[in-house]
């Protein structure tokens, strides 16, 4: 028999201690199949690693989940709901500041949900883990993958391109069903958020906020979302949400933030119509556009009288609200906005 490890028994071992707290010994003895000289080494090095806490006798041992916690389970997507694996299985086995807890539950049910309701698979398998210092969250599903969800509904083949519009926010493959919050609104609750789909993956990081920048996929089959919160973090879900209304006091979904650096891509250059139009599509459902020139060095005059005269002029109900450019970049998107025809 192969030597038994503590990978083969960190997924499970979270809540084999809360039902068998008293126990714990015995119960790896029939789970794994080992004696008992076995089942105790493994819980001395589960405890040694943080995996477990013990108190009680030495004859009379009682286990704990330690700081670090681990819960993994496959569900089939027929007929699933997504509250009930929250409050079942894993909410019971964490131990979480109240606001992290209150964010894990938001973004776990969403990113399960989108599962359920979009990713066209039969199943998915959700697995959580608690350390000293983060709550890390991945779901994954065997569906058709996010990417091609969007292609097929949106006529939009290129990942980068699905990436932009997702960025921005209010896109849903069902917009009689969903209103296309709940990916925007999970990746600005992390602190960490990678997006793995058809051969095609995305990071944002909560300290480059609203950067999204690619990355190596991991991923062969259908979407999968992980995402990382630290303990202490500061931010809520309640402060998230208005942060996104105009005023910062409602919960209107009324502003977003377009990263333009996606659509730059390696020259960092901006130049065509065409691209402003990509840009501009989708921004009047927004009452506020923070539109991010981070990462692009250069922009021509066709982009900038597209967007901001042509689009802008246009609707002139919409701030649009040039951030973070180069003094080159400003100085050109600042004569576009200054010229008569956009005061007209």
């Amino acid at each position: 028999m192969a030597r038994r490890t503590l990978s083969d028994i960190t997924s499970w071992i979270t809540e084999a201690a809360l039902v068998h707290p008293q126990a714990l010994a015995q119960h790896l003895c029939e789970r794994l199949a080992v004696g008992r000289g076995t089942a105790r080494r493994l819980l001395r090095e589960l405890e040694q690693h943080q995996w477990l806490r013990r108190d009680g006798t030495p004859r009379r041992p009682r286990h704990a989940p330690g700081l670090l916690r681990q819960v993994v389970r496959s569900y089939p997507l027929d007929r699933l709901q997504e509250d009930l694996p929250w409050a079942r299985d894993f909410a019971p086995c964490f131990e979480l500041p109240p606001a992290v807890a209150r964010i894990a539950q938001h973004v776990f049910t969403e990113l399960l949900n989108n599962a359920i309701d979009h990713s066209g698979g039969t199943r998915v398998v959700v697995s959580m883990r608690q350390t000293p210092t983060q709550l890390q969250l991945l779901v994954s599903d065997d569906g058709r993958g996010l990417f091609e969800v969007i292609g097929d509904n949106f006529d939009i083949t290129d990942p980068t391109l699905a990436m932009l519009e997702l960025a921005k926010g209010k896109l849903s493959s069902q917009p009689l069903r969903h209103t296309g919050r709940g990916l925007f609104f999970t990746a600005r609750l992390a602190d960490v958020m990678d997006l793995h789909a058809n051969a095609a993956a995305f990071q944002q990081r909560q300290w480059q906020a609203d950067q999204w920048q690619p990355v190596r996929s991991a991923c062969r089959a259908g979407t999968s979302v992980y995402v990382a919160i630290c303990l202490d973090t500061e931010r809520t879900v309640d402060d998230v949400m208005r942060r996104h209304s105009l005023d910062g006091a409602g919960y209107g979904f009324e502003r977003t933030v377009v990263p333009l650096k996606l659509l730059a891509g390696a020259p960092a250059v901006l130049e065509s119509r065409a691209q402003a139009r990509r840009v501009a599509s989708r921004l009047a459902q927004f009452r506020r556009i923070d539109v991010d020139f981070n990462g692009v060095t250069d922009v021509g005059h066709a982009f900038a009288d597209e967007l901001f005269r042509v689009f802008g002029g246009g609707h002139p109900e919409l701030r649009l609200v040039p951030v973070n450019m180069a003094p080159a970049v400003a100085a050109l998107v600042d004569s576009v906005r200054e010229s008569p025809a956009l005061a007209a």
